[in-house]
């Protein structure tokens, strides 16, 4: 409800929020009374006598601060959405890019088609939507150009960055990046770019070590060829700056143990991507957990990134990115990559199927039993049934069945399967843990394959209303001051007094994320999924309505009042 107010003699607000409970974002109880905004900043909190342009009637809601979103890859995205949807949808006001060591900046003019073939391969992002996203003529070469070209085009949310390895690496070795070790000399022009980042208002650095991180033709994304030297290194450079966190995921070169000593070296936080339930098989996230405690205790700061979704991945068989941690479908990748058709023929093949039944990794075994088929032209009467219900009234073989799908439809059918993430219980103990992070939405990445951008929802829904696993206080903690702070992002997070005014009104009774469906708005028509949300009832960035009843406010060509967090921060 929305009204216009009188004028009075008593303070006046720009925008008022009342009757709502106050949930502070520091997990302290939440109580009643009324939020008043002006001038972009939270200047009354439990009490707002006084007129307003526009009041917000938000009894029997809560108000709490704005989402922080960690773990985004919009890096591209920003550049032609400005609205960064669908993350508002859900309540989040701030975000961070540059995640997993991916982005587009630093890059140069002839290495422009190989970083967006990067992110196509790694991130699961349409080349044609980002080709035809960014166009020909990028306002940008270096990182702090990137960053001014974000601040000047403006967004609908906050957004803060991290810089990217992988871009860095490219920049500064070409295309042997994805081949070789850096020499010193490599290493200090890469320091010297990392510097001036953090100057420019990186609030830090994004790497990967992930065997699944393969980039164009099969190749390793450039940053899986540093040594630990060369990383270690790089993390020189923030402790020497004594700001800033390493973001990294996992991989067998650069362990927890390596993240401890670099963390204790150089007193630089380290948070890596994902402990995920039945990553280390059944029961093996107890161990990782034990040893994150263990690490704190040792004076390290290194926090696993845990999701607090099922990781569910839609995919083809013309780039089945799950499969790709196994050899045998890598070298797969690589060996169509130069002669096309021979997945095709592999997959025809009775002995090769027999592979991708009987020779799968742990994580992957009876992984048919975890899919179901979500779009076959050719079979149109079994989308939406598990894949193992399928076979058995056809009286198939499930691999046999969905292989055969697969090449009836040109490699195109979509399957959508379970990955990680999906035992409940394992993953309450996860979200639960005192040192974890609730993160990986992966929102701008993977965008025709899942969608986890609706995280936040889902936790204040599944986890809150009906497991009751946190309550709200707790959850919206999680939500808002905890990450912000963990990522060095120093003016969100929390309601108060004097901070900007990033809130969210919902409603406990009915926020969730609704079902996922499939849309064609990315950039040359590429499709993505996406899930809208109920129970957000306004949301707020920098003391600006953007979103009301599930509907924008502002439009994406107006003057948008998300801000550029330089060093986590607005200027």
């Amino acid at each position: 409800m929305q009204e216009q107010a009188q004028q009075g003699n008593a303070m006046s607000y720009d925008l008022k929020i009342t009757g709502g409970t106050i949930v502070d974002g520091t997990g302290k109880a939440g109580f009643v009374g009324d939020v008043g905004i002006k001038d972009g900043k939270v200047v009354a909190l439990g009490k707002a006598d006084g007129p307003a342009t526009t009041t917000i009637d938000a009894k029997g809601k809560v108000v709490s601060p704005g989402f922080v979103d960690v773990h985004t890859h919009y890096d591209a995205q920003i550049l032609w959405d400005r609205m960064l949807s669908i993350s508002p949808w859900h309540g989040v006001t701030t975000t961070v890019i540059g995640n997993c060591g991916f982005g587009v900046a630093p890059t140069k003019a002839i290495h422009r088609k190989l970083i967006l073939q990067t992110l196509e391969k790694v991130e699961g992002m349409s080349l044609d939507a980002l080709q035809a996203g960014l166009g020909d003529v990028w306002p940008f070469e270096t990182f702090p150009q990137y960053l001014d070209a974000v601040e000047k085009r403006g967004s609908a949310i906050n957004v803060a960055a991290l810089f990217g390895h992988t871009p860095l690496r490219l920049y500064v070795m070409g295309e042997e990046s994805t081949e070789r070790a850096a020499t010193q000399d490599e290493i200090d022009a890469m320091k010297k770019l990392m510097r001036e980042a953090m100057d420019a208002g990186a609030i830090g650095f994004g790497t990967s070590m992930s065997v699944s991180h393969n980039g164009y033709a099969g190749k390793p994304v450039p940053s899986r060829q540093a040594t630990y030297d060369e990383m270690e290194q790089l993390v020189s450079v923030m402790g020497d700056m004594k700001r800033g966190l390493m973001q990294i995921t996992i991989g067998r070169e650069f362990s927890t143990r390596h993240m401890a000593e670099v963390s204790r070296k150089h007193g630089v936080p380290v948070t890596w991507t994902a402990l995920l339930s039945y990553l280390y098989g059944p029961g093996g996230h107890r161990k990782q957990l034990d040893l994150a405690a263990e690490q704190r205790r040792s004076g390290a700061m290194v926090i696993p990134q845990v999701s607090c979704r099922p990781l569910n991945f839609e995919f083809t068989f013309a780039e089945p990115f799950i499969f790709d941690v196994m050899k045998f479908m890598n070298e797969l990748a690589v060996a169509d990559a130069k002669a096309p058709g021979t997945r095709r023929r592999a997959y025809a093949d009775p002995a090769w199927r027999e592979k991708l039944r009987s020779e799968v990794t742990p994580l992957f075994q009876r992984w048919w039993d975890r899919v179901v088929i979500a779009w076959a032209p050719s079979h149109k009467e079994l989308e939406e049934q598990p894949l193992t219900e399928a076979a058995a009234k056809l009286g198939k073989d499930p691999v046999d069945l969905a292989l055969d799908i697969a090449l009836a439809n040109d490699l195109q059918a979509r399957f959508r399967m379970a990955v990680m993430n999906f035992d409940e219980k394992e993953v309450a103990e996860l979200i639960t843990d005192p040192n974890t992070i609730i993160a990986l939405s992966d929102a701008g990445a993977h965008a025709s394959q899942l969608c986890d951008a609706c995280y936040s929802t889902h936790l204040l829904s599944h986890w809150v209303r009906e497991r009751k696993v946190f309550t709200i206080e707790e959850a919206v903690h999680n939500l808002t001051q905890r990450p912000a702070e963990m990522f060095g992002i120093t003016d969100r997070g929390v309601l108060a007094e004097g901070r900007p005014a990033d809130v969210v009104v919902f409603d406990p009774k009915t926020v969730g994320p609704g079902p996922l469906k499939r849309v064609h708005d990315l950039p040359a028509g590429a499709d993505r999924l996406v899930s809208e949300a109920s129970g957000i009832d306004a949301v707020i960035v920098n003391g600006r309505l953007i979103r009301q009843n599930n509907k924008d406010t502002v439009a994406a060509n107006d003057k948008l009042p998300g801000r550029l967090l330089r060093s986590g921060r607005a200027a």
